[in-house]
């Protein structure tokens, strides 16, 4: 079934590589739609006979299926010179993007999931931390998030506190800051984009700005593939796999703060596709 949700359609999407677009065909998918994409002198993207408008970004191109006039979200970050910018992978995820990115902002899981990496018991409480829907923005912003990790990044040599800045600047994407191990007055940025190739699978687009002259682009992409494979199948054996936005679907306890405010801003959106709308 093709999208009708006229917001979703009008959002640009993340929707390959800018380094995998050659001049030889790439087929994918984005809201129920095929999409074919090349690079003839420039990089373009198409469905069926319709050219679609694109933008090359934060080393992606970026698509609309409608009539998008809005900028993309900004990262300032990436125009930093002495930045590593990594396309860590794309993975595809039988599950919806909303419960992609509701993955991303989970802290709470990370002992469990990503044991010895990201967490550990007994080191398991996720400290209060503070969220700010922003309407002049248009976007969630959790701050003060603190939690120990054993090994936060691929340049890490040993157990930090990790403080982490989470941002949903799109509904279908968040974008994490979160403590350099190599320059502790500064943040790492870490970016998921996800691509809906229907209301139930995703391509999720991993990109890297990091403050990482050390570590090789190979170890980099091997940490954040080890992490995301750790999640998929979590992600994957989720039910049900759209979203649901009615707030007693399902039990939130105080770490989901985060979630809350990302399903009450999409409900108050009106996105409809990836989700389980909630019931007046």
């Amino acid at each position: 079934m093709s999208c009708t949700d006229p917001i979703a359609l009008n959002l640009w999407y993340a929707v390959a590589a800018l380094e995998d677009i050659t001049a030889k065909p790439l087929q994918t998918t984005l809201l129920d739609k095929p999409l074919i994409i090349w690079h003839d002198k420039t990089s373009q993207a198409k469905t069926g006979e319709r050219v679609l408008p694109v933008l090359e970004c934060y080393g992606y191109l970026w698509t609309s299926l409608g009539t998008s006039q809005d900028d993309l979200f900004p990262i300032p970050e990436y125009a930093e010179d002495d930045r590593r910018k990594v396309h860590a992978a794309t993975i595809g995820v039988q599950t919806s993007a909303p419960r992609a990115v509701e993955n991303f902002l989970d802290m709470g899981h990370f002992p469990y999931v990503h044991t010895n990496i990201l967490g550990v018991e007994p080191h398991t409480e996720v400290k209060e931390y503070t969220v700010e829907v922003s309407t002049e923005r248009d976007e969630i912003l959790a701050t003060n998030c603190l939690f120990w990790q054993p090994v936060a990044a691929a340049a890490s040599s040993a157990g930090a506190d990790v403080n982490y800045i989470y941002r949903v600047p799109h509904p279908y994407c968040a974008v994490l800051y979160k403590s350099s191990p190599l320059n502790p007055d500064r943040l790492d940025v870490i970016a998921i984009f996800l691509q809906p190739e229907t209301q139930e699978r995703v391509r999720a687009h991993m990109m890297l700005c990091l403050l990482d002259d050390t570590t090789s682009d190979l170890d980099i992409r091997l940490f954040q593939q080890t992490i995301f494979g750790q999640d998929k199948p979590i992600l994957e054996n989720q039910f049900p796999k759209r979203l649901p936005l009615d707030p007693r679907a399902e039990t939130p306890i105080r770490a989901d703060k985060s979630a809350i405010a990302y399903r009450r801003w999409l409900s108050e959106k009106g996105i409809t596709y990836g989700v389980i709308p909630s019931v007046a």
